[in-house]
């Protein structure tokens, strides 16, 4: 139920997104001769000459398709493991053969938050999704770079992110007042934007069937620009609470072009009719047949 509920109504808010506001307002960028977005032309570049990643983003089938109606990417992409995005938004650890390397405590605590419908999910309940939920989410999200921070407004519940690139260190995180999204600092290696992230929360939920992050957990993100339509992160996730070693997944994110951000408004209300597994003791009896 809290499966469809999640797909459902991300699906239907990502229909709207190519009606939205200003949607055929043109992209910058080079055109092909037909007049639409060069998917294939180089990255753009920064005053800085560093790749410039602004622009508005979905996640990347790796299948030749577009979730929001768009024409497919007109060549490869190069990914590891070859998931659809959709199936690692539900579980991140879709594409790794041997599974996640969970400790027995992240383990059962997934088990749980799956056998419960995952009505806990933070998205249930319009809190801040975690990072790699958002990173999967269908809904669309808008990058904004300076040479000191970028900014990512994620249509999905409104989330915003900071990710710091003035030369400061992660704090501690003993001392560190723990926050959603934790604290994000950027360094360049060369044309690669290497993002640290720690600070978190214990209750951060990597997937929507409730993968664990704690506040022992750090996540070390890889952001490279391919080209002009092509954005590649790869998430290392640590924390040795949750998980006996590091495990490493790739997201691709396309450029959306001429169309913007939608308002988005999460009302919690309905939550309070989210079920978990005991179903037939939890709602009335017209609704037990409902699976």
């Amino acid at each position: 139920m809290m499966r469809a509920g999640v797909l459902c109504g991300s699906l239907a808010a990502c229909a709207l997104v190519a009606l939205g506001q200003w949607s055929d307002y043109p992209t910058d960028g080079p055109r092909t001769k037909d007049g639409k977005i060069d998917y294939a032309a180089p990255a753009p570049k920064t005053a800085a000459g560093k790749p410039d990643f602004s622009g508005l983003w979905e996640p990347a089938s790796t299948q030749a398709k577009s979730y929001n109606g768009f024409a497919p990417l007109p060549f490869a992409i190069p990914t590891t493991p070859n998931d659809p995005p959709v199936a690692q938004f539900f579980n991140i650890g879709a594409g790794i053969k041997e599974g996640l390397p969970m400790t027995p405590w992240a383990a059962a605590l997934r088990a749980e938050r799956k056998a419960d419908n995952a009505k806990d999910n933070p998205d249930a309940h319009c809190l801040p999704l975690g990072l790699t939920q958002l990173h999967m989410h269908i809904q669309p999200r808008k990058v904004i770079q300076t040479a000191r921070e970028i900014v990512v407004m994620y249509e999905a519940n409104g989330n915003v992110r900071q990710i710091m690139l003035d030369g400061r260190k992660l704090p501690d995180p003993a001392s560190a007042t723990p926050w959603w999204y934790g604290y994000s600092v950027g360094h360049w290696e060369g044309d690669t934007l290497v993002v640290e992230t720690n600070g978190f929360r214990d209750d951060v939920w990597l997937d929507v069937e409730g993968s664990p992050l704690t506040s022992t957990g750090k996540m070390t993100e890889r952001w490279r620009r391919v080209n002009m339509g092509l954005m590649q992160i790869d998430i290392t996730i640590e924390d040795p609470t949750a998980y006996t070693k590091p495990f490493t997944v790739r997201v691709n994110q396309r450029l959306m072009p001429d169309t913007e951000l939608m308002e988005f408004v999460c009302e919690e209300r309905d939550a309070t009719h989210y079920v978990g597994k005991d179903v037939k003791k939890e709602t009335p009896k017209e609704l037990q047949g409902i699976k």
